[in-house]
């Protein structure tokens, strides 16, 4: 599908109009078409390997987790943690060093800079392809994973504990399997082009919009400003390794004890990681964004850095309070179990929608700060206009994700420790080594949902900044000022109309996806119960390949509809409305009405995912805390409820949830790749 957008691309690039700049630099149709398709091509590529790299670990890892847990808590939690950390620190390399090779790569074969070729402020526009690439294959990753885990996943639960009453992870059920590869699917392999995609993203629009910056205000020298993403980058690496080595194992403690909290532990290393990455970054201010047009400029900057980063820490403290069972929420959410599967959905879908008020009240106030810290930093055009407020917007986006390393760890380490909790289980090992990955299991249940937070507050922020570049580059092609969308014109209303149908749409989409997988591996999983009776009784072993090629098809076929959907909706309406345009004198039209349809997918999909997240995450853990013994235990009829919870909350959580903040990003990158044919 890579291969065939890709030419897709090319004739677009090909056939359209180019802009002043492009014509001043000397650069022609057909080079500009060759550099946006291999660097889509190459972004494509590099997402699909930062999704192999955590697959790959994981599946190495959990073993060694499951081994580590015979000895003692504190060094399973190490390796699994450390396992994380590896796969986290390859996926932000590989982000900063595809940016650092096209930009060096561009910078001499094109001549940057010397007399009658292209300036350095406007090379960043030609990387765009890269973050479209890295957010198409993401998407597809997300989706796949995320159809593949829960299918697997609702199929194994419904039968083997709901009907069956076996334990979850026992080797009698023939979908186990299935369940435990879709940990690494849905979870390293999707999580890892995720964020590598949002990295990516976030780095391209920064230097585009530090590149317009520089040039308006005529600085000297503006490299600082267009280089400065892959500094802080850069730091993250050494933060984050740091943060992750400070998480150290012994061999002799038995059981995590109260004092010594897995979750506990992992936020003693993210908050050694914030510390260092709040130094690192006003070192990085102060050495590549001073200039002595407005010598005071970096500190605002730093500040707009230090929002960021607070920002970050919000969201992974709101995420923890709602999804972790130590909190109230979630236990009263367990609570309402105990007078059936009703409450305990209404209860849910509730939590969900009431945990959305507190990351929009920390997106809002964290754009509107950082806007108005980089407006007020001194740098001014040609006219006296301050023009630093939507790069300060970007330093905050670079200070949330500058501890991405650490949090993206902490996400890995969730389905290393599932897996292993399966390992021991299949393996029969003593009750107490089952108690140790339970624990580590239900931490990792609530670092998953942090970093789900975690990325859609970054979506948020980078869709905010990829929408202000593309607005720039509708105006490079048009020739004419576009700066504001009137959405108080019908045909600007209706494109904020699908903007948000489309949300609604993608998310039922991928949702039906796993039902109607679940529903194969239901019938299988039955089928096999009922044909092998000797299942039951460790007489004959189940045919876990059946299930295992059910949900891998299944999710490669059903994952198309939906992609096909966010990938041609807004061509197909841009097009459309730029013809309607045409015929009536609104020469931009189509370029207005694609700007509407994308600030209200965004705003709808940032609800949409955070409630869909919380909701799922929170069903897990109020099904986990009853797990520990609370309201009558494993098997009561209030565990029967909060699965029934769970299974509802397993497609929200892992498949529609975290595809819709890359289905966000990739809605902008998309609009900014093909802004020629709006107009």
């Amino acid at each position: 599908m890579a291969f065939i957008l890709a030419f897709v691309i090319l004739g677009i690039y090909i056939f359209r109009t180019t802009t002043p700049q492009q014509e001043a630099s000397g650069l022609g149709r057909a080079t500009l078409a060759y550099i946006t398709v291999a660097s889509f091509l190459l972004g494509a590529l590099c997402s699909g390997i930062a999704g192999f790299v955590g697959m790959w670990v994981s599946v190495r890892a959990n073993v060694r987790v499951s081994s580590a847990a015979r000895r003692s808590a504190r060094e399973s939690l190490q390796i699994a943690v450390r396992a994380g950390g590896f796969s986290a620190i390859v996926v932000v390399c590989m982000a900063v060093f595809g940016v650092a090779i096209l930009y060096s790569t561009f910078y001499v074969w094109l001549g940057v800079d010397s007399p009658g070729s292209m300036k350095v402020t406007d090379l960043p526009l030609l990387l765009v392809g890269y973050g479209f690439g890295a957010s198409f294959v993401a998407l597809f990753a997300q989706l796949g994973g995320g159809i593949y885990t829960k299918a697997a996943d609702v199929g194994a639960d419904l039968v083997g504990k709901v009907e069956q009453g076996i334990p979850e992870d026992d080797p009698r059920n023939p979908a186990v399997i299935a369940d435990l590869v879709g940990d690494n699917v849905g979870d390293c392999a999707a999580r890892g082009a995720d964020l590598f995609e949002s990295i990516a993203a976030e780095i391209i629009s920064a230097m585009i919009l530090g590149g317009t910056m520089a040039q308006r205000c005529k600085i000297e020298d503006p490299s600082g400003f267009i280089l400065f993403p892959l500094v802080v980058h850069s730091f993250d690496l050494v933060v984050s390794s740091v943060g992750i080595l400070s998480i150290r194992g012994t061999r002799d403690s038995g059981l995590i004890s109260p004092i010594e909290d897995p979750m506990a532990i992992m936020q003693k290393g993210y908050s050694v990681t914030i510390m260092l990455a709040v130094l690192t970054f006003g070192v990085s201010t102060r050495w590549l964004l001073y200039t002595e047009q407005a010598p005071s400029a970096w500190l605002n900057f730093a500040l707009c850095g230090l929002v960021g980063i607070i920002t970050a820490y919000a969201f992974v403290w709101i995420s923890k309070y709602y999804t972790d069972y130590k909190h109230e929420p979630v236990r009263l959410l367990a609570l309402s179990s105990s007078t059936g599967h009703g409450t305990n959905i209404i209860a849910g879908v509730s939590l969900g929608m009431e945990s959305t008020a507190l990351p929009v009240l920390v997106i809002s106030v964290a754009i509107i700060s950082s806007y108005w810290l980089g407006q007020t930093s001194g740098l001014v055009d040609e006219s006296g206009n301050p023009t630093g407020g939507l790069f300060g917007t970007a330093v905050a986006t670079m200070g949330m994700l500058s501890t991405a390393g650490y949090v993206l760890t902490m996400d890995m380490f969730g389905p290393i420790a599932d897996n292993a909790g399966g390992i021991v289980e299949m393996s029969q090992q003593h009750e107490s080594v089952r108690e140790i990955t339970d624990v580590l299991d239900a931490v990792g249940n609530t670092t998953k949902a942090t970093t789900k937070g975690f990325a859609i507050g970054s979506a948020a922020l980078a869709s905010f900044l990829l929408f202000s570049a593309y607005m720039d580059e509708v105006a490079s092609f048009a020739q004419m000022p576009f700066k504001e969308v009137d959405i108080a014109v019908p045909e600007i209303f209706v494109g904020g109309l699908l903007g948000s149908m489309l949300i609604f749409l993608f998310s039922a989409w991928a949702c039906s996806a796993v039902g109607k997988t679940a529903q194969e591996v239901v019938n299988e999983v039955r089928r096999q119960f009922i044909e092998r009776p000797g299942i039951m009784d460790y007489k004959e072993k189940p045919d876990y390949g059946r299930c295992v090629a059910i949900v891998a098809s299944a999710s490669l076929r059903e994952m198309i509809k939906p992609g096909a959907l966010a990938i041609i909706s807004p061509m197909a309406v841009g097009v459309v409305f730029r013809i309607l345009g045409h015929s009536t004198g609104q020469p931009l039209l189509g370029a207005k009405v694609v700007a509407s349809m994308l600030m209200f997918a965004t705003v709808a999909g940032i609800l949409m995912a955070l409630f869909l997240n919380t909701a799922g995450g929170a069903w897990d853990n109020a099904k986990k805390y009853i797990e520990t013994g609370a309201l009558g235990g494993k098997g009561s009829e209030s565990h029967k409820a909060a699965v029934t919870g769970d299974t509802v909350g397993d497609p929200f959580k892992d498949t529609a949830g975290p595809s819709l903040h890359v289905l966000i990003k990739m809605l902008a990158t998309i609009t900014l790749v093909m802004a020629p044919i709006f107009l």
